[in-house]
């Protein structure tokens, strides 16, 4: 009864705020209309637009000259996240005259610590649209264009070749996406703007700007897969991504403008932990990178999930390394009765968040070193069952549960246990099993 409730009025509200934005739309078209008349005080801008940008149109920086560049402007954001939802934020306040967002998710309640254009009321809906939303009450004189699809070789192309943007803005979060982006700025000459933020740390440069550098300059060879941490695995604290995504609206004004002090040829370090800033000098155009140098290999775009190795989005890839009699689904898991031996794989402050009663918790991490196994080895001489030589594995998402289950085969194999990997992790379980397991 209660469920069926919050589910009639989210189908309400859902209704309601698409007739209040249609409204909207067809106010601002209204205004715009009644607003076209010629400025005799300015012939370059309308008054309601001086009156807006004054605040950055009276600095020598810009000038009436930056804000009509501004004005004339159009920039990609590709990422709706972290990154993407301050830098659009600050563009669109700007006054860009168009800029595209594109994102291929949906906003999740994981997002919502970070991700400021999204709400509460926007969960499951097109990234996008969430953003579009919030973005055209914001400034009616920017043109918006929300495109919900998965960046590619093929889809970058399209666009750009349609599109002269002034700027692109990489709010990914991934490796193969920023190869991507790189290579097709570079074989359209278009400047772009690089960010990233993890756990309390970000990073911000420009690349393919002037003489400076680009990506594949300063990392000519992709890092292996495992090496490379995200969000979702490694943390962030909501403010750091705020802060580079700011910075890169930032850089964005400054290219538009054609200020001097765009960051190209220099990376700069934010360290939230300390509240620290530092700028350091990258190593100068590669006169032999294979994009950018003076007698380029690359001339179109490729494969950049093969080339790194990797997926280009941070969405987990289920491994299977097992056998199938090697796994148990979640349901089946959930009515084992008496004293099982359950092993949660995850990292400590994981398993302090949130745990299913009765498992013992050995990090992955330690279970490839001498002493995590000897722990599991005492662990289990201590366990209340003494005939039962089955050991049941479960992390977030049954991937290192699995990768536990190799080593541990390898390592313990004179213990003759039986290892069963929990399906789909704690994830399966609240999506099957119980709903108020938390889902992180």
């Amino acid at each position: 009864m209660f469920k069926n409730e919050i589910k009639r009025l989210n189908e309400e509200i859902k209704d309601l705020r698409e007739k209040l934005f249609e409204k909207e739309c067809l106010l601002r078209e209204l205004q715009s209309q009644g607003n076209v008349e010629e400025n005799v005080y300015c012939n370059k801008l309308k008054s309601e637009e001086i009156a807006r940008y004054s605040r950055q149109t009276i600095m020598n920086e810009v000038g009436v000259s930056g804000q009509l560049a501004i004005k004339d402007s159009k920039v990609l954001i590709v990422g709706m996240g972290g990154l993407g939802c301050p830098a659009a934020l600050y563009l669109v306040s700007a006054g860009v005259g168009e800029i595209t967002i594109v994102d291929y998710d949906e906003v999740e309640l994981s997002n919502l610590h970070r991700q400021i254009l999204h709400s509460e009321y926007d969960l499951m809906i097109p990234k996008v649209q969430s953003a579009y939303e919030k973005l055209a009450r914001i400034n009616s004189n920017t043109k918006i264009i929300p495109l919900q699809l998965h960046i590619t070789s093929h889809s970058i192309n399209d666009l750009i070749l349609h599109n002269k943007y002034s700027v692109v803005i990489d709010g990914s979060d991934n490796v193969a996406t920023r190869y991507l982006l790189n290579d097709a700025c570079i074989l359209n000459d278009i400047p772009l703007v690089s960010g990233s933020a993890l756990q309390m740390e970000g990073q911000l440069t420009v690349y393919n700007y002037k003489t400076g550098p680009c990506y594949r300059c300063i990392f000519p060879v992709p890092p292996p897969p495992r090496a490379v941490k995200s969000c979702g695995d490694g943390g962030v604290l909501g403010p750091v991504p705020g802060v580079i995504g700011i910075l890169q609206a930032l850089e964005a004004l400054k290219i538009i403008v054609n200020s001097s002090g765009v960051l190209y040829g220099r990376l700069l370090l934010f360290d939230g932990s300390s509240g620290t800033f530092r700028n350091i000098k990258l190593r100068p155009r590669n006169v032999k990178c294979e994009i950018c140098g003076d007698t380029p290999s690359i001339k179109k775009l490729i494969d950049y999930e093969e080339f790194c190795g990797a997926a280009a989005h941070d969405k987990v890839t289920n491994i299977d390394i097992l056998s199938e009699e090697q796994n148990i689904n979640v349901k089946d898991f959930s009515k084992l009765v008496g004293p099982s031996f359950i092993l949660d794989v995850r990292a400590n402050l994981e398993y302090e968040m949130c745990k299913i009663p009765r498992t013992l918790n050995i990090p992955l991490s330690e279970l490839e070193n001498t002493m995590g196994i000897i722990k599991f080895r005492n662990l289990w001489e201590q366990r209340l069952c003494n005939t039962d030589k089955n050991v049941y594995v479960v992390c977030r998402r049954g991937n290192d549960s699995q990768r536990a289950i190799s080593l541990l085969m390898d390592k313990v194999a004179d213990m003759e246990l039986n290892f069963f990997n929990v399906q789909g992790g704690l994830h399966a379980f609240s999506h099957n099993v119980d709903s108020n397991f938390p889902v992180y």
